[in-house]
């Protein structure tokens, strides 16, 4: 098995060392890079607007990661009223060890779906809930959550950008290495992965590599695309898919 991790870094070099020093062949392929969101500066403000048993929903450890930047420089600290919600174990960890305090997360798949059935709807309705995360993604957190009968707000506390690459060279590079498994941790970079490399090495190599993908979601996606290996992780974070490959793969 020679694998390809196309997760940002620095996620994508630390899953590919830990699988080489448990003997697999890996490679990093970051599709996207990171930067702060557009709106990160109105943070604090917002945290601090928010009263006691108010929401804060965390979808990524790159949202915990800028907003840190800015408390810090502000001299703020996340206000200890709030309760406070991690989409996946990975983003609960990340928060806790920022701050210390308590964060639930659901025990399911790391999507907004199961983050949405962890909310009740009679416990958040008239609620301030703040939505820490990048640019774009759906929107069907806060259209449920306003459903409810919330008051949302959506914090773009960084940006994803495509990261370039030519594809005709990347593809004669990875088919010589082998590649014969991608892991893919977003819709977003499954279709620019499907995108970037010529018809020919689409067709002969790409879509004939076993696929893993971390939510029944981007299965279907990939199934549309034309893939057809495809395996499902229950998680995102790296400690998840190392013991998935090392489980279900061969």
């Amino acid at each position: 098995m020679n694998i390809l991790v196309t997760r940002p870094t620095p996620s994508a070099n630390e899953l590919v060392g830990y699988l080489r020093r448990l003997g697999r062949e890996a490679w990093a392929f970051p599709l996207i890079e990171f930067f702060p969101g557009s709106q990160l500066r109105t943070l604090p403000m917002r945290l601090q607007a928010l009263g006691k048993g108010d929401l804060v929903l965390i979808l990524s450890r790159n949202a915990i990661h800028y907003a840190e930047l800015i408390l810090t420089s502000k001299d703020i600290s996340w206000p200890k009223i709030l309760n406070y919600y991690a989409i996946g174990r990975s983003t609960a960890i990340a928060f806790h060890a920022a701050t210390g305090y308590k964060i639930f997360c659901p025990n399911q798949q790391e999507t907004s779906e199961t983050l949405i059935q962890a909310l009740s709807a009679q416990a958040i309705k008239g609620k301030n809930i703040l939505i820490l995360r990048g640019n774009g993604g759906r929107n069907l957190l806060q259209n449920t959550l306003l459903g409810y009968g919330a008051q949302v707000e959506l914090i773009e506390c960084y940006r994803r950008c495509e990261k370039f690459y030519h594809g005709e060279k990347e593809g004669k590079r990875w088919r010589q290495k082998g590649i014969d498994t991608l892991i893919v941790t977003s819709g977003e970079m499954l279709m620019q992965l499907h995108c970037l490399f010529t018809d020919t090495d689409r067709k002969e190599w790409l879509l004939k590599c076993r696929l893993i993908v971390v939510s029944e979601r981007l299965k279907i996606l990939a199934k549309i695309l034309g893939w057809k290996d495809i395996y499902v992780s229950h998680g995102s974070d790296n400690n998840t898919l190392l013991n998935f490959i090392l489980t279900y793969t061969y």
